[in-house]
């Protein structure tokens, strides 16, 4: 640990902390080759008493209790612990007394776009997540082995893991994203309805959530390479540029995303339009047909009315009457059927 902290304070002994502590709260402990992996309040007094190791010390949807136990006896600066319990943070990095926070967002896909807020606090000689259940740090690609010869290589290498993991976790995503947007392109120019504007809508609500995550991270990632931090290793710097090369490449197809969702969003107004004049010209030609048997109609009334209320009319004044109202029915039920009525 570093000289400014005081690891080893005594925890608290609270049965109900401690059993929140024993399914929340994980540490990887490695020195000198050898790896152990523990649970709970207990493992947590032992190992971060050993300065002359490397821990991971990891929170699943911790308590604010919890944080701020771990916080003391990490000697966390109290705003960080406060950040990581109210867990409302967008994507940063910050450098306080001695340590990074590097705030980060993990996106997945379940009917739409989901963020999870991660913590991470890289000090020396050990590294802290925290986050919700959403996300699991052992599904990274890079602990597939176990966080050991990550550990090896220095906690700063092991935050490279975690934040290579969540970037490319991105791509899954927008190739959801992107199907959905073939998709929706599809049904537009099929025919466009109510259902496809409440997609479209949708998709840009949810490019919208990435932008906000995937923005600010690019800046991260920047400083992350192009910043002198004292707790990352030189040789270490160019695998954030790496990631930092990644999150730009994200950047450039979310770019393209969202100009083919505006793309699909002028063709839908296009096509709505196009049918729209579609309509007014076949309404006005009906409206000429209508009109020509009105004016035919009228001609008939107003010249045989009284002779058709005495019944002394002749049978093809009811001929005409009933042709008239025969194509004026038979109009009606085709306008029906192509559903304009």
């Amino acid at each position: 640990m570093a000289a400014e902290q005081s690891p080893g304070r005594r925890l608290p002994s609270d049965p109900a902390l401690a059993a929140e502590a024993a399914a929340a709260l994980r540490v990887v402990h490695w020195r000198e080759g050898e790896v152990l992996e523990l649970e709970g309040l207990a493992a947590f007094r032992h190992l971060v008493e050993d300065s002359t190791a490397r821990h991971w010390i990891d929170l699943t949807d911790p308590s604010p209790a919890l944080v701020d136990a771990v916080a003391a006896e990490l000697g966390l600066h109290p705003l960080i612990a406060e950040d990581i319990a109210e867990r409302n943070q967008r994507p940063k990095i910050e450098l306080t007394d001695g340590l990074i926070h590097v705030v980060a967002f993990a996106l997945g896909y379940e009917r739409e776009v989901l963020t999870e807020e991660i913590d991470f606090v890289l000090g020396a000689g050990f590294l802290l997540t925290a986050h919700e259940r959403f996300w699991d740090p052992r599904g990274v690609a890079h602990l597939r082995e176990g966080a050991g010869p990550l550990l090896q290589r220095g906690p700063d290498y092991l935050l490279w893991a975690f934040l290579d993991g969540i970037v490319d976790g991105y791509y899954p995503v927008f190739d959801r994203i992107g199907d959905e947007i073939d998709d929706l392109e599809d049904r537009i120019v099929q025919g466009p309805s109510k259902e496809t504007l409440d997609h479209l809508f949708t998709l840009k609500r949810q490019l919208i959530d990435i932008r906000h995550v995937a923005g600010p991270e690019r800046e991260i990632f920047n400083q992350l390479t192009n910043r002198t931090l004292p707790l990352i290793a030189l040789d270490h710097v160019i695998y954030f540029r790496d990631v930092y090369d990644h999150a730009i490449h994200l950047s450039d197809e979310y770019d393209s995303f969202r100009d083919l969702v505006s793309g699909a969003l002028d063709v839908y107004l296009s096509t709505v339009n196009n049918n729209l004049s579609l309509i007014m010209k076949r309404l006005t030609a009906i409206t000429v047909i209508l009109a020509g048997i009105g004016g035919f109609a009228g001609i008939f009334g107003m010249s045989e009315a009284g002779a058709a209320f005495s019944f002394d009319e002749q049978p093809g004044f009811w001929i005409v009457t009933a042709t008239i109202i025969g194509i004026s029915v038979l109009i009606a039920i085709i306008l029906r059927r192509i559903d304009w009525i």
